[in-house]
């Protein structure tokens, strides 16, 4: 399962360009945890795929306690979504290639 969290600032304002707050967080999750940030926007947004079969709404759960930490606390969960099944390698070998719009100049 692949779960997308979307972090903000509780007053708001974003902070461009810094990374910092979205590593502290991604260090505070459960270490068995595959994790993959992105920070678009100002906004927090981290991709996990937990260890063990789990519900968003727990993981919603896990990620709320963990913003009460005062290094990362003054950020809200404001998304936490599963994204859809990503297709297998051997999924995407059944589709045809895609084709040039170029194919018949010379």
């Amino acid at each position: 399962m692949l779960i997308q969290l979307t972090m903000r600032q509780v007053d708001g304002l974003p902070i461009p360009g810094s990374p910092v707050d979205g590593i502290r967080i991604m260090a505070l999750l459960p270490r068995t945890w595959e994790k993959d940030l992105t920070q678009a926007s100002g906004d927090i947004v981290i991709r996990v795929c937990p260890d063990e079969p789990t519900t968003c709404a727990r993981v919603r759960e896990q990620v709320t306690e963990i913003l009460t930490n005062p290094e990362v606390d003054r950020w809200e969960l404001v998304s936490c979504h599963t994204l859809p099944h990503k297709p297998l390698p051997d999924e995407l070998s059944a589709v045809p290639p895609c084709r040039g719009t170029n194919e018949e100049d010379p």
